[in-house]
């Protein structure tokens, strides 16, 4: 009755005002959690498997690419076995680097139902970008501060050790850095995901910026394989621009 007054005086009612996005949880049973849980893991089980076949295709030119660094043609083996399973260990550590994209995103996926919509949208935004930066920190690792490592490495007390390089320590060596490495990478975007959650600010990370040129040092002569100022400046300097990166970001979230 008041509406159709309302029109006869020439007046309108007023636009309606949308309701904010209510942030809610997809509850889900215990069951519906081990069934989702399962479902992940075949999924990134098949996903491995997919990327090991590619790792057994091209993992032989991976050490040859490894022995080339450590500026022999070949490495040294001492047991039987050795030769093998270093090659599968290599296929496999390929396979996952291969399987990485997938594996993130069903982590992600298997998380989705504790989150809210809002901290979803969030996090699928970042997936590309995670993946961006964990493959820039393998090929800084891989190109620039592993060869620089080995080199300081193989020439120490050249007058008294003859360097002979096992692949199974090789590889051991290459992979602990590397996984360091790139997950160093991934600081920036931690940190825009923790301000865009209100959970950190720029204001408070720039705080700490003391602080962090410690953690950084300390992280950094732990990362790097070698004890000399250069290789441990080579790990320092990018992680701490990495840091200043993320607050950056942090500011524009």
């Amino acid at each position: 009755m008041v509406s159709i007054l309302d029109r006869m005086r020439g007046r309108s009612n007023p636009p309606a005002v949308p309701e904010p996005e209510e942030e809610v949880f997809e509850e889900m049973t215990l069951l519906e959690h081990l069934e989702e849980l399962r479902s992940r893991l075949v999924y990134s089980a098949i996903f491995v498997a997919v990327g090991f076949i590619v790792g057994l295709a091209v993992a032989l030119d991976v050490l040859k690419l490894m022995a080339d660094m450590t500026g022999r043609e070949e490495f040294v083996l001492i047991s039987p076995m050795e030769g093998f399973t270093t090659f599968m260990k290599v296929a496999l550590y390929i396979g996952i680097a291969v399987a990485m994209p997938a594996l993130v995103y069903h982590f992600v996926r298997f998380l989705a139902p504790g989150l809210t919509r809002r901290e979803r949208r969030y996090l699928y935004r970042a997936l590309p970008f995670v993946t961006l930066m964990f493959i820039a920190g393998i090929a800084f690792a891989f190109f620039i501060v592993i060869p620089r490592g080995l080199e300081f490495l193989a020439g120490f007390g050249g007058s008294v050790f003859r360097p002979e390089f096992r692949a199974q320590e090789v590889v051991s060596f290459y992979m602990t850095l590397l996984l360091w490495i790139g997950l160093v990478f991934e600081t920036p975007v931690v940190i825009y995901l923790l301000a865009k959650l209100d959970i950190v600010t720029a204001q408070r990370l720039a705080s700490l910026r003391k602080y962090m040129i410690i953690f950084v040092l300390v992280a950094a002569a732990m990362i790097t394989p070698t004890p000399d100022p250069f290789n441990m400046f080579l790990v320092a300097a990018p992680m701490y621009a990495l840091y200043e990166f993320g607050i950056l970001l942090a500011r524009i979230a």
